[in-house]
């Protein structure tokens, strides 16, 4: 059955167009309330991240939660995987964020969390949205839900991320810039790092509702790797707006995006023998990432893009670590879903158990060259993924690399594009294919 409103990772849009509108989330808190109310007593989580929005739909959301007799618990501004481990935590049926991830202040989006911390099942999702197409009722004034704010949510998330690292752990002498983006970790974040004994410069973590994303964060690194040099750092670490997504930069200003943030993981997890089973990556995930993760035997596969098929990759398979190359890493040794600051400690703790540097850490991973070229293909009737000269030219590129490089077409998911991505060891001949492809894909689309 197709989704009228979830996509991949929850409701998202623009601020004041449907469906995020405030009228819209009265409703939503309401279908999830009714939802949520049939598996027995009802307690929801409501966190948000720091765009000036979130406190217009987080009254809208708690009103029509309250209207179906459903209790709410609000954190306030709090990292995405905060919320998804206070929902276990306190035993909690769901938990709401109202976050719009990496992009501008002026969109916003509702995303769910299941009881254990994880994206509700399909099941929940399609129930929700029956819902919204239904008659909103309140329940009798004796059972309308409570409402209460948890004052101490920022501490217990701080405590649990430090103790996703051994108990001894002291980071004592190592100079970190850490780039809250102006979101929803500007609070923990400096926390964690500094009372783990780090020396911690913070970067905009001062939000104002409309700052958050701006110029800063994973998304524009720039300030970062400025930081860090002139502070003679010996590394940075960049968040997103809601605390899911992490980027890091050495002391040479160099980037290290997530594919290498994974490896330097996996590797130390396979060194001390606690990796169980292999790594997920997905299909953007360079192929110097599987090339080093094959050196060292560990089993590599590839999920579709979005940190869901990722995590559902995980769970079928029972494996511990995967993510994408856009900083989503996700370590189920320690949480249920992408968090930004754990896989961050993992890599602090992995160079400090090698006496590494992050740009020695890295050298091992030798990221192939990739060149993503995007053709815009209007109301054009021809699937060109299915054209027979566009398979046909995409299966020669292959052969011609003959396993060291790859093709990869894929849809938008957003826009009327096809992404065309070629990778493989030579840069010249990667970015010859690339465009031979596009140039191919155009045509048939005409």
């Amino acid at each position: 059955m197709s989704r009228k409103y979830f996509g991949t990772d929850g409701i998202r849009g623009r601020v004041g167009e449907y469906p995020i509108t405030p009228d819209f989330m009265l409703k939503l808190g309401w279908a999830a309330g009714m939802a949520f109310r049939k598996q027995g007593h009802c307690r929801v989580l409501v966190g948000k991240d720091t765009r000036i929005s979130g406190y217009m739909f987080e009254s809208a959301l708690e009103a029509g939660l309250s209207a179906a007799g459903a209790d709410v618990m609000l954190l306030g501004p709090m990292p995405t995987p905060a919320i998804a481990y206070l929902t276990r935590t306190f035993h909690a049926e769901a938990g709401i964020v109202i976050s719009a991830s990496h992009n501008p202040h002026d969109d916003n989006g509702i995303k769910f969390f299941s009881g254990q911390g994880t994206k509700l099942p399909d099941e929940v999702e399609l129930m929700i949205e029956e819902l919204l197409d239904q008659p909103m009722t309140v329940v009798e004034s004796s059972k309308l839900g409570k409402v209460s704010r948890i004052n101490d949510a920022a501490g217990r998330y701080i405590e649990f991320c430090k103790s996703s690292v051994p108990s001894s752990t002291s980071f004592e002498g190592l100079k970190l810039v850490v780039d809250c983006a102006h979101g929803a970790t500007y609070k923990v974040a400096p926390s964690v790092f500094r009372e783990l004994g780090a020396d911690v410069t913070i970067l905009h973590a001062q939000p104002d509702g409309l700052n958050i994303n701006e110029g800063c964060g994973s998304t524009h690194i720039e300030s970062l790797q400025a930081a860090v040099l002139v502070g003679h750092a010996d590394l940075g670490i960049a968040f997103d707006g809601d605390g899911d997504r992490v980027l890091m930069v050495d002391h040479t200003g160099a980037i290290i995006d997530g594919d290498e943030l994974l490896f330097i993981i996996a590797r130390d997890l396979h060194d001390r023998g606690k990796l169980q089973g292999g790594v997920v990556g997905t299909l953007m995930s360079n192929l110097g990432l599987e090339l080093a993760l094959k050196d060292l035997d560990i089993p590599f596969v590839r999920a579709k893009v979005g940190d869901r098929y990722v995590m559902a990759e995980l769970l079928e398979r029972e494996w511990l670590i995967g993510g994408e190359n856009s900083g989503h890493v996700v370590c189920c040794n320690h949480t249920t879903t992408g968090d930004a600051i754990i896989a961050a400690l993992q890599v602090l703790m992995a160079l400090k158990r090698r006496g590494e540097t992050l740009a020695q850490a890295r050298q091992a991973l030798r990221k192939c060259p990739q060149v993503l070229i995007n053709v815009r293909y209007g109301a054009s009737k021809v699937d060109p993924l299915e054209h027979p000269a566009v398979k046909e030219a995409s299966a020669k590129v292959t052969e011609a690399m003959a396993g060291r490089g790859r093709v990869l077409l894929r849809k938008s998911g957003t826009e009327p594009l096809v992404r065309v991505m070629v990778e493989g060891d030579d840069e010249s001949q990667v970015r010859a294919h690339a465009e031979a492809l596009a140039k191919l894909v155009g045509e048939v689309c005409v």
